[in-house]
């Protein structure tokens, strides 16, 4: 079978076409699935990059989606011909998150989705929401799981909150769209006039040009009459996180995502403290909480936004095109 691996350090070009060896029948409590489609995401460029350090002769991707197409003995939750999507961190199941159930992550830790088969305990997997393609599901292991669980599960949303999402990437429009799901007003800013347009389109009741306006945080209090934001999904890292403190309301919740621009830089600790501001950092979620997204997709009619599709041998030009940033929504790739 096909599969992508990184040989050597340093670099997108060390992505490696290759041939592997078929996985071989399941045993007891796994599943073999034929997988279809993977999605991109910062964490796998990084990885990619060399940025996070990995073992040589990796297969990256951490999500993946496809179908099954054998069961071990046991295996009782899916039967051949399930659809199926990916687990991001396939040893937290449930309940509070500790050093030995986040340890491991396809992609990461170990190989991950970048080929056409594998075998794998069957609690590494959730069923696909029934009306996605595969793509669609791909992107829900990393990305649309981290907006579920920023908005559900740890800001307990309410209807008629005010969302405000930095950017447009995979995680910033699923929190979007989960947020108009749940009756929830939107801000959402971005350097680009189209994509605003887009986020409009998708329903954000507003939008700010962050080029336009770089004391963004302004535009924001303007909007909300001065309160601030109920929350705030932050992506950027130690660049935009004073604004963010700024655009919260006092005791409003700031979800720590990504760290577009650094890994460290100041805190304006007053700034939070006077605000009363919760700032929770944010790695993706447990299965339940997956189960739980899907059962809400189930009974919606959301649809993920796929900016792009790349064929698996074109994985390091997926990588690069992510790279400069142009996309909206996710990246996908189909095995």
């Amino acid at each position: 079978m096909k599969a992508m691996r990184l040989r050597g350090s340093g670099g997108l070009e060390r992505l490696t076409l290759v041939e592997m060896d078929e996985p071989g029948a399941p045993r007891a409590g796994e599943i073999l699935v034929r997988l279809h489609a993977g999605s991109l995401n910062y964490h796998d460029y990084l990885v990619a990059l060399g940025t996070i350090p990995t073992a040589d002769g990796l297969v990256p991707l951490a999500d993946g989606a496809g179908i099954v197409e054998m069961v071990g003995e046991g295996v009782s939750e899916f039967a051949v011909g399930d659809r199926v999507v990916s687990c991001f961190f396939p040893d937290w199941q449930n309940g509070e998150a500790v050093s030995s159930v986040i340890a491991t992550v396809p992609g990461d830790s170990l190989d991950g989705y970048a080929r056409e088969r594998v075998v794998r305990p069957a609690h590494w997997f959730t069923h696909a929401p029934r009306n996605f393609s595969h793509c669609e599901a791909a992107t829900l292991t990393t990305a649309g799981l981290t907006a579920w669980r920023t908005l559900v599960n740890d800001g307990h949303l309410k209807a008629g909150e005010t969302v405000l999402t930095l950017g447009t990437g995979g995680v910033s429009i699923f929190a979007l769209q989960f947020a108009k799901m749940m009756g929830a007003v939107t801000i959402v800013t971005s350097s680009s006039d189209e994509k605003l347009a887009r986020a409009r389109a998708l329903g954000a009741d507003h939008t700010i040009n962050y080029k336009q306006y770089p004391n963004w945080s302004e535009q924001v209090l303007a909007l909300t009459d001065g309160r601030g934001v109920d929350h705030v999904i932050e992506v950027g890292g130690p660049d935009t996180l004073p604004q963010s403190i700024n655009s919260c309301r006092i005791g409003g919740h700031i979800a720590f995502i990504g760290v577009l621009t650094g890994f460290a830089g100041p805190i304006p600790t007053v700034a939070l403290l006077t605000r009363q501001v919760r700032l929770q950092g944010v790695q993706v979620g447990n299965r339940q909480q997956q189960l739980e997204m899907i059962r809400a997709l189930d009974a919606n009619d959301m649809k993920p936004v796929i900016d792009k599709t790349f064929p698996l041998p074109e994985l390091i030009e997926a990588f690069r095109y992510e790279g400069r940033g142009a996309h909206f929504g996710k990246i996908c790739v189909e095995m």
